[in-house]
């Protein structure tokens, strides 16, 4: 698939040139703002899904700590993703609902610059869910300490603009 999705011409990948990882060059770009949503999804034992609505985990409120966490990661992405651009946030939203079986995650990220924020907005999601899972995962283990519920999924970019 080409850059637009389609079959046909050989993909383009713009932070390897010369078989070399390269940040790529934006500062030719325009400033706009620029908005990118992701989410993603944890299941859990519903056990643990109570006692997540309930503020009843034993290492706290665990969606209050997944959140600080999301949006510490965010504003970390380029440190974390090497060729990522550090750019100037505007702003962060990270919320969750809870599904039949697991919690879904979602981070929107606003920036006004050169480039998109979806690597923040995946960065937010990920260590979210990563977050929740650290904090409930004494209550996920099986008897042989193995997590035969728990698994993230779908984390995707749902969204993104620029020019809004």
């Amino acid at each position: 698939m080409n850059k637009s999705g389609e079959h046909g011409e050989s993909p383009v990948f713009t932070h390897i040139e010369n078989d070399r990882a390269q940040m790529v060059d934006i500062s030719g770009k325009t400033e706009v703002i620029r908005e990118a949503v992701a989410s993603g999804r944890i299941y859990l034992r519903s056990a643990t899904l109570r006692a997540i609505r309930e503020g009843t985990a034993v290492k706290g409120n665990v969606l209050a700590t997944a959140r600080v966490a999301a949006t510490l990661a965010v504003k970390d992405t380029p440190r974390i993703i090497p060729m990522c651009h550090p750019i100037p946030l505007g702003g962060i939203t990270i919320d969750f609902e809870e599904g039949d079986g697991y919690i879904e995650a979602t981070a929107r990220v606003k920036s006004h610059g050169r480039t998109g924020v979806e690597m923040e907005a995946l960065t937010g999601v990920s260590v979210a869910l990563l977050t929740v899972w650290d904090m409930v995962k004494s209550a996920e283990k099986d008897e042989n300490g193995q997590y035969p519920v728990t698994r993230i999924d779908a984390i995707h970019v749902v969204e993104k603009r620029k020019g809004i």
